[in-house]
């Protein structure tokens, strides 16, 4: 088919987009737990992408890697089905108590997929584990 189309054609540009997407589209079909489009993650940082503006702040380096934390933290509360904001309280109250150097365990209990936390920090949807 490749040889029978104009390049310079919009079905000329869609053929060769999906001749050179091959390997991807091969491990589309093999492994059905594959999505096709990237709507998920485009969902997942839309509000960021809104919100893009609010965060001229980040004039630094120091300042984006702060807001990149902060962000990780907020979605993965989400998607562990957690209220974000009371989850970052709760976290942030914790860690005033544990003092300079917390143990690893003490901070794997304030992990937001972590059992220990306290019931009201949860939603009522079920997490998306």
């Amino acid at each position: 088919m490749e040889a029978s189309i104009d390049r310079s054609s919009l079905i000329g540009d869609a053929v060769l987009y999906t001749l050179n997407q091959e390997v991807y589209l091969r491990r589309y079909l093999e492994d059905g737990h594959l999505s096709i489009d990237n709507n998920s993650a485009e969902r997942a940082i839309k509000n960021f992408a809104v919100g893009r503006r609010n965060w001229l702040f980040a004039k630094s380096i120091r300042g984006a890697d702060a807001s990149a934390i902060v962000y990780s933290i907020v979605e993965t509360a989400l998607l562990s089905g957690l209220k974000p904001y009371l989850y970052l309280t709760y976290v942030l109250e914790k860690l005033l108590q544990t003092g300079a150097f917390p143990k690893p365990e003490e901070l794997d209990r304030l992990l937001p997929w972590s059992n220990e936390l306290p019931k009201e920090l949860r939603t009522k949807i079920k997490s998306k584990k």
